[in-house]
């Protein structure tokens, strides 16, 4: 062997050697990143919440304005997740596989509550709905009551879970074309078959994917609904509303309780995002071997 093939032989080891240990660093930084900033606050809400035991832990969760916080999120995201669910996969059909003036203007306002505050969506619904706001006075002519209510509640929580179904879903179906349904309709498939029996199994996995996201957002959700609830204790408020109004009243370990419980709820959703990404992964992968 050369002196020439030795050189270039050690250069390539010593490369290596050194793209190896830049590796190991980097994973190490990401892992230490990860225990202080994620892994860490989430032990002290579980170590806070069950400071003073299990007893004083589930006496928290299970106290009325509890129970009627909890009541109140899950119906929100019931009401919420499913007519976003109605809308996204409207809209990813529309943009995906029509051409039509004012395509882009849509995915713009799809985009929307990605860039307004949710404390300006929440004033907005309150200038809109509330007792001296545009249609306040005709509401209050006709006993309906929106801003400061569970429809307040439910329409904020709508505004800002929005674009979580449709750009999961946009991408998506761009990506497959519309091959498949040509073929369906030239076989004779109506609409409805063509979505159900075509679209629908291609699009399922990441329409579970923004589903997801969409109802992990609804349940944290906390500046929009925060305007429009009014904080009405045992009424009003969700699980992180009523976990800010424990925490306001030095109520730590009840409210570290209940921020336990919305910790276990995330958990829970975070798991069905992990199993439905990785469908969606080997999905991709089997569709590039083939």
């Amino acid at each position: 062997m050369s002196a020439s093939s030795v050189g270039v032989a050690a250069s390539a080891n010593a490369a290596r050697r050194g793209s190896d240990s830049a590796r190991r660093i980097l994973i190490g930084l990401g892992w230490l990143v990860f225990a202080l900033f994620l892994l860490l606050p989430l032990v002290i809400v579980v170590s806070q919440g069950l400071k003073m035991g299990l007893g004083t832990f589930f006496e928290a969760i299970f106290e009325a304005d509890a129970l009627s916080a909890l009541k109140l999120t899950l119906i929100a995201v019931a009401i919420s997740v499913p007519l976003n669910l109605v809308f996204g996969v409207s809209a990813a059909w529309c943009v995906s596989k029509y051409n039509f003036r004012g395509k882009s203007v849509l995915v713009t306002l799809i985009d929307l509550p990605f860039s307004v505050s949710p404390v300006i969506a929440g004033l907005v619904y309150v200038l809109m709905f509330g007792a001296q706001g545009f249609l306040g006075p005709w509401l209050q002519d006709h006993d309906i009551q929106i801003v400061f209510a569970l429809p307040g509640i439910v329409l904020a929580t709508i505004f800002v879970t929005v674009p979580f179904v449709a750009r999961e879903l946009i991408p998506l179906m761009q990506e497959q074309g519309t091959q498949e349904e040509e073929a369906a309709r030239l076989l004779g498939a109506n609409g409805w078959q063509m979505f159900w029996h075509v679209t629908v199994p291609n699009i399922k996995w990441g329409l579970i994917y923004g589903v997801v996201l969409c109802t992990a957002r609804a349940m944290g959700e906390f500046g929009a609904v925060s305007v429009v609830s009014g904080h009405i204790r045992g009424v009003t408020n969700t699980l992180p509303l009523h976990v800010e109004i424990l925490y306001n009243e030095y109520n730590h370990v009840a409210a570290f309780s209940v921020a336990s419980l919305l910790l276990i709820l995330a958990l829970f959703i975070l798991l069905l995002k992990q199993w439905s990404e990785n469908r969606i992964n080997r999905l991709r992968q089997s569709a590039a071997e083939e």
